[in-house]
This record gives structure tokens, C-alpha cells and sequence, in this order.
């Protein structure tokens, strides 16, 4: 495929000084005179407030509810950083508020919480779930993750999005279908999955629902398999889906004879190409960890097998990154109401963006985040 290279690079003082500014605020609607002060405050907004007592649907109608949600970590993983605590994890809280507005025209909160206890987490999320339309669960440390989505999703009426599970999922499936179609491969194909935390696990539950069978997950111990005693419930879930011959190997084992590498282990440069040289000729390599990739893609040369290289960055061609996705799934969630997100939407969510590529090729199997992918996810028909 050809090592490639680094584009748009910027210094430390760059970004720092664009994230000196305010990403995100509110902006006030209306009240020009004293009349729409009367009316929108007191005494006449208790007159919107007994037509909800009345009728809580209403909420959306005369509330922001309908269109606002909370982006929530408690700063235990934050990007490929670890648990940097509660205030270190607010900028990336922040970006993804202005990502929302910028390509959703979802308003979002950025909530960043001081606990990092499971119970009191859902608590407190629970207890503020009226004022918001949807719950977007950002960078919580698993299986904790996985825990409290699991939780929220089943007794919320609002949807619970976990962007590292569900919007990762999706775009890696949009990536993949788009890569498999280029190279002549169907669902048949070998995939070797590394890391088991909520990116693992979501990528894992929807290929499994899209189709695809001969999968292996590796953790940091090696191949997740039936007889393990070392699993969580959702290990377990999983080895009871996949690895159907039961292998017990390592990571670098497991990448014998594979046709797909996913990373999503949050551990950089962990993959050496000796690796990668033991999958299969014309394979696809997905190291989506950030802001190191399992592997960087100018490792990858012309002598080995990789026809197509993706990575979670947006300094490489190929970017499988979840800002593609969620900014207009979300919005479709709330203009439909939607309470609870299934597999088939997430499948639907992918084939949306692998299809919304105009002559796809090696260089080019996602769109990017600035393509007019949100509003066509916003308009999805179910």
C-alpha cells in the first residue's frame, strides 16, 4: 500500500491557544421587550408550567428538552490517557458539545462528574435525566462502562448513547463494509480484535449482528475463549459469540492467517509488523487507538500484506473516528423519539455512512467529519 504520511501538523502552543477560547455557550432566544420578559418569565411562564403539570408530554413541546442533551464521564478513560480525573477529561467533554452543534445542531452540556463510583454515577444521571432529551456516557472506565449504560439504557425514557461502544461500533462497521467491498472480501473474513473494553465489546456485539462469524477478541491476556475464569458477564457474552474453535493463543497468534485487525485497545504502538506479516495477503488494518495507534501506518510498507490502513486520526487518510458519528445519530434519535437504541439501528447508522461515499478507494472508505454525513444520519428512515 505505501507508507503514508503525516499531513496538517500543528505545535503544542497552536492547540492550546484555540482551546483558550469559549468552544461552547448558551445563547438567549427572544426577549427583546418587557412584554416577552412577561411572557417568557414571570408572571406568564407559570401558565407553561401548569400545561405540563397537566400533560408532561408538553415537556417537549415548550421546553429545550427536545433538543438538549448531557455528556457525562467521570474522567477514569479519557482518550488513550487513562483516568486523568474530573477536571483534565472537561476539554474533550467540551469538544464533543461543539461537535454536537456544529455538524448536529444538538445542544449539549458537557458534565464532568466528581465521583467515580458506579452506583452514585447512575444516581446522579438518573436524578438529572428530566431537564434532557438524551444521555451521551463519555470516557468511563470499564467494564463500569458497560455496567452503566446497561442500567441506564433499561430504565431511562430517554436514549442512552455510549459513544465509545455504540459510535465506534458503527463507524468501524461503516469502515469495514467499504473496505470488504474494495477488496473483493465478503463477511467470511478472519477478524482479529484487540482490546475487550467498550469499543471491543460494541464492535464485536454488531458485527456479530451484521453477519460476520469467524471473529477472535484478545484482552490484554490473550484470545477471550470459552473456560476462561477470568471474565466479566460481558467476556463471557462474548466468548460464548465468537472464537468458534476455542483458541487459546495470543494476540500475535491470533493474527495468523486474519484478513482484519481492529485496535481499540487504548495501548500505542503496540503491534510490531512482524505481526501484521502473519495475516493474510491484501488484509485491512484498523488501529483506531488514539492519539497513538496500535501501529502507525508509516510502519506498514510495501512488503507487507495490508491493502487498506485506517487509524482514529485525522492527520492520516482513512480516519475511523466516532465525531463522524454521533453528532447526526443523535439528532435522529431525538427527532424520533427514539427511547431505545437497538443493533439494527447502529446497522442502519453504518450502512448510512459507507454508503454516503462517492468513489470509495484505499485512501478514502469513510467520509469525513465535515461531509454532509450528520444530516443524512439525521434523516435516516425507519
Amino acid at each position: 500500500m505505501g507508507a503514508q504520511t503525516k499531513t496538517n501538523k500543528t505545535s503544542k502552543e497552536e492547540i492550546l491557544e484555540i482551546n483558550r477560547m469559549r468552544k461552547i455557550e448558551l445563547k438567549a432566544k427572544g426577549l427583546k421587550s418587557k412584554k416577552e420578559l412577561a411572557m417568557l418569565y414571570t408572571p406568564g411562564i407559570a401558565d407553561v408550567c401548569l400545561e405540563i403539570k397537566k400533560n408532561a408530554t408538553l415537556v417537549d413541546k415548550y421546553t429545550s428538552k427536545r433538543n438538549l442533551i448531557a455528556i457525562i464521564t467521570d474522567g477514569s478513560r479519557i482518550l488513550g490517557l487513562g483516568n486523568i480525573g474530573k477536571f483534565a477529561g472537561i476539554p474533550v467533554m467540551e469538544s464533543k458539545a461543539l461537535i454536537y452543534k456544529k455538524f448536529g445542531d444538538v445542544d449539549a452540556i458537557p458534565i464532568s462528574l466528581a465521583t467515580q463510583n458506579k452506583e452514585e454515577i447512575i444516581n446522579v444521571i438518573k436524578a438529572i435525566s428530566p431537564s434532557f432529551g438524551g444521555i451521551n456516557l463519555e470516557d468511563i472506565e470499564n467494564p463500569k462502562a458497560l455496567e452503566i449504560e446497561e442500567e441506564l439504557g433499561q430504565t431511562l425514557d430517554i436514549p442512552v448513547f455510549h459513544d465509545d461502544q455504540q459510535g465506534t461500533a458503527i463507524i468501524t462497521l461503516a469502515g469495514l463494509i467499504n473496505a470488504l467491498k474494495i477488496l473483493k472480501k465478503d463477511r467470511n473474513v478472519k477478524i482479529c480484535i484487540a482490546g475487550c473494553g467498550s469499543a471491543g465489546t460494541g464492535i464485536t456485539k454488531l458485527l456479530l449482528a451484521y453477519g460476520f462469524k469467524n471473529i477472535i477478541i484478545c484482552d490484554s491476556k490473550g484470545a477471550i475463549h470459552k473456560g476462561r475464569t477470568d471474565l466479566n458477564k460481558f467476556k463471557e457474552e462474548i466468548a460464548n459469540q465468537t472464537n468458534r474453535e476455542n483458541f487459546k493463543g495470543n494476540l500475535q497468534d491470533a493474527l495468523k492467517g486474519a484478513d482484519v485487525f481492529i485496535g481499540v485497545t487504548g495501548v500505542g504502538n503496540l503491534i510490531k509488523k512482524e505481526y501484521i506479516n502473519r495475516m493474510n495477503k491484501q488484509s485491512i488494518v484498523f488501529a483506531l487507538t488514539n492519539p497513538a495507534p496500535e501501529i502507525m501506518p508509516n510502519e506498514i510498507n510495501d512488503t507487507n500484506n495490508v491493502a487498506i490502513i485506517a487509524t482514529g486520526r485525522s492527520d492520516f487518510p482513512n480516519q475511523i473516528n466516532n465525531a463522524v458519528v454521533f453528532p447526526g445519530f443523535m439528532k435522529f434519535l431525538l427527532k424520533n423519539r427514539i427511547r431505545k437504541i437497538t443493533l439494527d439501528l447502529e446497522i442502519l447508522a453504518a450502512e448510512t455512512i459507507a454508503n454516503s461515499v462517492k468513489n470509495i478507494n484505499k485512501m478514502k472508505i469513510v467520509p469525513g467529519v465535515f461531509s454532509n454525513i450528520a444530516k443524512n444520519l439525521a434523516n435516516m428512515k425507519i
